[in-house]
């Protein structure tokens, strides 16, 4: 009993010299982590309209937007398909990943992370990826369509591909509804043999 006094007096002490060797008061470091979740809202919605048109500053306001609100989703994924744009796989997913924790019932920071996935060659965790975007949003048109594209190329074929193939040719648009028409009559072939 004695020792778990010494530590609570310890960790006591060590807590207030730590406060007093910041020279910040509590209230100010609050102050520091305050969130503008309008602020980051605003900026990211001024992003998104310049994306394809000037990734440069489209990045410069989404990096605003995450110091306004560090744990503003849709900016980390911004972020994330900018970087994606530029090649950056690594940074991108690193995005996409901080944007799926931030925004866990929205399908695209998953889709997109799949994307960076699959461009680094980790078929597995891009397929994984597809389908976390569409358990967190069931039958998502998008990641419905990168699950079999992804999984027609890798020959990941399961019972499920057809399905999802009759899906897109039924509810997709062009050319997406052409390209699941011709693959369901082949792999309709292949599940037959």
């Amino acid at each position: 009993m004695i020792w778990v006094r010494l530590i609570c007096v310890c960790f006591s002490i060590l807590w207030l010299v730590g406060c007093a060797s910041s020279g910040q008061s509590r209230s100010d470091s609050n102050r520091e982590l305050q969130r503008n979740s309008q602020r980051a809202a605003e900026l990211t919605q001024q992003a998104s309209m310049l994306i394809e048109t000037d990734p440069a500053q489209a990045m410069e306001l989404l990096r605003q937007a995450v110091e306004a609100d560090l744990f503003h989703g849709p900016a980390h994924n911004d972020i994330g398909v900018l970087l994606l744009n530029q090649g950056d796989l690594y940074g991108a997913a690193e995005e996409f990943d901080w944007a799926r924790r931030l925004m866990p019932g929205h399908p695209d920071p998953r889709l997109n992370l799949g994307i960076a996935l699959e461009r680094g060659g980790k078929t597995q965790d891009a397929l994984d990826a597809y389908a976390s975007a569409n358990e967190v949003y069931p039958n998502y048109l998008p990641a419905m369509q990168a699950i079999t594209r992804l999984q027609l190329r890798s020959g990941n074929v399961d019972d499920s591909t057809h399905t999802m193939l009759q899906a897109i040719a039924f509810r997709a648009q062009e050319p997406w509804k052409s390209w699941a028409i011709k693959r369901l009559a082949k792999v309709q072939v292949e599940f037959n043999d």
